[in-house]
Parts: C-alpha cells; structure tokens; sequence
C-alpha cells in the first residue's frame, strides 16, 4: 500500500508538459477570441464641473483641520473633541473599516501561495497480514496562477472597498461635529431667548406696574390694565417652551458625545460672543478632493471597475501549481532519514465550457454595478456643487438679515425708551406703549434666530465643503476620472 501510493507521483519532465501547454494555448486562444465581444472600455464619467460658484467668488482659503476652533467657544471645542472620540456612530464607522481590511486581507489570500502541514501516525492490520505502522510528515502547497488579473482584481475591488469605508468614516464624523456644533448653538440660543423672556416679562411688569399707578389715579381704563396683564401672560407663556427646547437639545448633545443626559451640564453663554469663522468655497474642482462622500463613492466606483475585470477574467483558463514534499516510513527511527523522503508536483487547468450561462451572468451584474455606482458619482456631485451654493446664499443672505434685525431692534429699543419716559410722565397713550412693546420683543426675539441663523448657514458651508480640506489623493488612485 505504502510503495504503491509513492510510486504514483513521478516528477513532471518537460516532454511530459508539452502537450498540455499545446491544448492550453488553443483553449487560450479560444478564449481571447470570444472575449472580445465584451468592451473592456470605462464608461465616460460625463461629470461637469463648473468653472465657479453662482454665488462665491472662487478664492480659496483653505481652513484648519479643526475648523469649529473659529467659533471662539471653548466648551464648543470641547464638546466636538468629545464627540470625535466617544461618538457610538463613529465608532461603528470604525468598526467597518475593520470588517473592510479584513475582507480585503480573505480575498487578497489567493495571491499568495498557500501552505499547509500535514503529520499523523497510525498503525493498522489487513486480514492475513501483521500489523504495521505508517508514519507521514509533509508539506502541501497550491497556487493558483493569475494569469489574467482575476484574482488581483477582487483583490483590488476589496481594497478599494475598504478606502471607501475609510471616507464613510469621514462621513459620519463630519456629521458627528456638525450635529455637535448645530446641537450646541440650539442650546445657546435658547439660553439667550429664555433671557430676553424673562427681560421682556420683567419689562412688561414694569409698565403693568404704571399702568395700575395710573388706573388708580383714574386715567387709565380697566380695559388698558387688562391688555398690559394680557402682554405680560404672552411672555410669561414663552418661558417654559424656551425652557424645553434648551433641556431637549441639551439631552440630544449629550447623546451625540456618548453620555447620559444627566451627567451633562453646558454652561452655554451668549449667542453674540460666538465667533464667525470666514470660509471660502474655493474652485469647485477643489470639492471633488475636499468631500468624503465623493471620495467614498469614487473609491465603490474604482472598486466595481475591478469586478467588471475580475468577472470578464472568470472566462478564461484557470491554472493551479499544486506541490507536496515530505517523508513517510513505516518505521519512525527511518522517518527522517533520505531513503523516506518524497515529492509530488502537478499542475491543473481548469477551462469554463458550459455552465448555463452563469459566467456571462456575472459580467452583466458587475457592469450593470458599476453602471449604478457611475450614477450615484454623479449624482453626488452635483448635490455637492448645490449643498455648496445653497450654503454660500445663506451665508450672505442671513447675514443681510441679521444686519437688518440689527437695525430694527435699535429703533425698537430707541422707541421704546422714549415711551416708557414719556408714560411716566403720563403724555403718551397707552395703545402705542403697548404697541411699541410687542414690536420690541419681537425685535429682540428675531435678533436672536437671525444670529443662529447665520451661525447655521457657515456651519453648513463646512459642511458642504467636506468638513475641511484633504490632501489630494495619490494620482495613481484617481483612475477613474483619467
């Protein structure tokens, strides 16, 4: 049992191989032949890029990497460092990088050749014969050659992959910083809403107060005392929804950085001390580089260019090296010893010839994929070029707005001084104080969304500028828009 299973691995003489490399090269030629049906072609990206912004002017500044330090707010800064670190969301990003290089690491594994130990030692018995040991100690390699690129093109669609995965994490930390800072604005801005509340309550208490000084010494009507308690009720009734809104969003940045909402307290402060960074949009051209989800979605696009391959490369021959070097003894003390050791090497080909049209099936799927991914690349650049213009018309319109706000709660303030003066001194009447009250609190209240407004509208140019701007990738990397 034991000469005869040696004895059937000779080694492979070249006369041996001939004739196999003979019927390999016409199954080759074949192949090469009918392949040429399928356009090995990239389809046209056909992506537009605009010269410059409708509404910038093309000049490029480019931020710092951690551009929310622009808002002058401590905390803020605080916070987002918090969040980059102990966001769940992010987190999980991580972990799919993770599955990504390992998926990467499997599919790239038929590259190299494999190796495997193999040893055991039984002992047996055949009938009319005694019993025998057989002791075995061998090595077994195999590998497939990549004759044509399919094996390093799933391996190159894996890594690509796992690029992608790196801007998705991107993505989402962008997000991540942009929730933090939109979550913490809310939060400022209600505190200086709830002040003015409570300012404009006091202020209307004050009038009540004179109006009732008034009504007692018989010239002012019920009528007017009621309408003063009624301005006074209206503001007061302001009050616990401000004070809602400032605990919900609190709860809500308390979850974006990882916490319960009761171990977060934020100091917050005023709305008119934070800081308004200046952004440019720069060249368009420039948000192909700066976006992570462009960049994600070029990487899945390079990625399904390198299925197309691989699936075109499955029609083609396929050839493993497979090889087994060791020694084998019925006796131990003679295992090791060269009388034991032995060999074998061959080689298979192994050539689709039918298989019910599940090969073709395959291409389509991949071309039909990249086809997919080719729309949603372009897509998402010309969403990017729209996030960037809407973002660039609400920088300057709410910051016309707010210049506007400005100016209409001086003139209420002014207004309203001069009537309350003039009340004490009992030569206005009290329609217009009540009149110039309401204009004022709604001047005040509006001043304050118009900032927040504007604190909105350059926090969603970071954002639509990709976060910050990137390095620009490797030219080798950036195969598809050749």
């Amino acid at each position: 049992m034991f000469d005869g299973w040696r004895t059937r691995a000779p080694a492979i003489n070249a006369r041996g191989l001939r004739p196999v490399f003979v019927v390999f090269m016409g199954l080759s030629l074949v192949q090469m032949l009918s392949a040429c049906i399928f356009s090995s072609e990239r389809p046209d990206l056909a992506a537009e890029i605009p010269p410059r912004y409708g509404a910038g002017r093309g000049e490029s500044a480019p931020p710092a990497l951690d551009w929310w330090r622009g808002f002058r707010s401590r905390e803020l800064t605080n916070l987002i460092e918090e969040a980059q670190l102990a966001n769940f969301d992010i987190g999980a990003a991580i972990g799919r990088i993770l599955q990504a290089d390992a998926q990467a690491k499997i599919v790239g594994a038929p590259l190299l050749p494999a190796v495997n130990f193999v040893g055991f030692a039984e002992r047996f018995k055949n009938p009319g014969a005694p019993e025998r040991n057989l002791f075995h100690a061998a090595l077994n390699a195999s590998y497939e050659i990549d004759f044509w690129g399919k094996n390093r093109a799933i391996s190159e669609a894996a890594q690509e992959l796992a690029i992608a995965a790196r801007f998705n994490r991107d993505v989402v930390a962008v997000s991540t910083v942009v929730s933090v800072a939109t979550a913490y604005f809310l939060v400022v801005s209600a505190q200086e809403r709830l002040r003015i509340a409570r300012q404009n309550v006091a202020a209307a208490e004050r009038i009540l107060t004179l109006i009732k000084q008034r009504f007692d010494a018989g010239t002012a009507s019920a009528l007017e005392v009621a309408q003063q308690e009624t301005l006074v009720t209206s503001q007061r009734v302001i009050i616990p929804a401000l004070d809602q809104q400032l605990r919900q969003n609190e709860a809500t940045l308390a979850a974006l950085i990882g916490r319960a909402p009761a171990f977060l307290k934020v100091r917050g402060g005023s709305l008119y001390a934070l800081g308004l960074p200046r952004v440019s949009a720069g060249l368009p051209s420039e948000l192909l580089f700066q976006r992570p989800d462009i960049r994600a979605a070029e990487a899945r696009l390079v990625s399904a260019e390198a299925s197309v391959v691989a699936a075109r490369a499955a029609f083609f021959p396929s050839i493993t090296l497979t090889g087994e070097y060791g020694v084998t003894s019925a006796a131990l003390k003679n295992l090791f010893t060269p009388q034991a050791i032995f060999y074998q090497i061959a080689a298979n080909l192994a050539q689709p010839v039918f298989d019910g049209f599940r090969l073709e099936g395959q291409l389509e799927a991949a071309k039909g994929r990249q086809l997919e991914l080719l729309g949603s690349y372009r897509r998402i650049i010309v969403t990017a070029f729209a996030d960037v213009e809407q973002a660039l018309i609400a920088v300057a319109d709410s910051a016309e707005l707010e210049r506007l706000q400005v100016q209409a709660l001086d003139a209420a303030q002014r207004a309203f001084a001069i009537a309350e003066i003039r009340l004490r001194e009992g030569t206005v009447d009290l329609t217009t104080v009540l009149q110039l009250q309401q204009a004022l609190f709604s001047a005040q209240d509006n001043r304050a969304q118009a900032r927040l407004a504007r604190l909105q509208a350059v926090l969603s140019l970071f954002q639509a500028l990709g976060g910050s701007w990137l390095p620009p990738p490797p030219k080798d990397h950036v195969n598809v828009k050749q």
